[in-house]
């Protein structure tokens, strides 16, 4: 009864979760199912834009890769606290704030999804011009990146309107 009165509560919230985790994991597994059956990572699709697959073991666009077992399983165990916070945050926030916590903990969860099940998480979108390549990512960070971005816009924006007001 009181799971039944969650989800009814908290039906947008969980689909939004759940859309996100789950868009993230079917293209993760596409990705790998072709690096599979092509027996190769690198896929042109444009000349800005590849498919190369890559297992990180770090944070955000393969920083912190650690090859140390304890450090990596630290690192996983910080995650895990970030996913717990922003739960509990998206719970308490209403409004365009609560969607954008909800959209980064869509993200973390398929990217920490990965972490356990694979001991790393796959990237594989490789966006360049000419010979500068940006980070390799996923689905997942680019959620994980637009919630962010837009949180910050939104208290920049907040703090502006504030300081008028004033």
């Amino acid at each position: 009864m009181v799971l039944k009165n969650f989800i009814k509560k908290n039906y947008l919230s969980i689909s939004i979760v759940i859309t996100i985790f789950c868009l993230d994991r079917i293209s993760k597994l596409y990705i790998i199912y072709l690096d599979k059956i092509n027996l190769q990572s690198e896929i042109y699709i444009s000349k800005f834009l590849n498919i190369y697959l890559i297992w990180n073991e770090g944070i955000a666009f393969g920083i912190f890769s650690f090859s140390e077992n304890y450090m990596y399983n630290l690192l996983t165990f910080l995650i895990l606290l970030v996913i717990l916070v922003l739960t509990f945050y998206s719970s308490r926030e209403s409004g365009f704030k609560k969607y954008l916590l909800l959209i980064v903990l869509g993200g973390a969860l398929g990217n920490f999804f990965d972490r356990l099940i694979y001991k790393a998480v796959p990237d594989f979108i490789d966006f360049h011009i000419g010979d500068f390549h940006w980070f390799i990512f996923n689905v997942a960070d680019i959620f994980i990146s637009l919630g962010v971005f837009f949180m910050i816009l939104l208290e920049i924006i907040g703090k502006k309107k504030s300081n008028q007001n004033v």
